[in-house]
């Protein structure tokens, strides 16, 4: 189990390299046919690549912790919503985190101070048979639908 954590937590601190639009891009197609997790879960998993990895202890970790706790999520079947933004008031610093049901999970400091620039949701899988829709088409219009990372702006 822990080697699972420690392979994750490396594939974390490769993709935190990469550049946000690649990020963003793997964390959607990661985010694809899972189930929102629970507090209790993403807890456990943020604990998880914790108690493994120092590197993603420190402040300056949060976007490669954001990501192996997501993928350790993924690689159970959950995903939490992966957040990026940057701290509200100056001075301003980008930040990584994950909520659950809109609450942010062990964070240090109120999601009020923090103003979101886009959200991977949970995405549940899409297809024929699920919830009648059929072959991935939109219950309204008829055409196949698509998913992308949610996007929010910052207030």
């Amino acid at each position: 189990m822990r080697i699972r954590v420690r392979l994750l937590v490396l594939v974390a601190r490769v993709l935190a390299k990469r550049s946000p639009q690649c990020i963003r891009r793997v964390m959607t197609a990661f985010s694809a046919g899972t189930r929102a997790a629970g507090h209790g879960e993403a807890r456990q998993a943020r604990d998880e690549v914790l108690s493994v990895s120092t590197r993603c202890c420190g402040p300056s970790a949060c976007l490669p912790r954001s990501i192996a706790v997501a993928l350790l999520c993924r690689s159970r079947g959950t995903w939490p919503t992966w957040c990026v933004g940057v701290v509200a008031a100056p001075p301003f610093r980008a930040h990584a985190w994950i909520e659950v049901a809109g609450e942010m999970v062990d964070e240090p400091v109120d999601s009020a101070c923090y103003r979101k620039f886009f959200a991977v949701e949970p995405a549940p899988a899409r297809g024929f048979g699920h919830r009648g829709q059929g072959l991935g088409r939109s219950a309204a219009g008829g055409r196949p639908e698509t998913r992308s990372a949610r996007s929010e702006t910052p207030r």
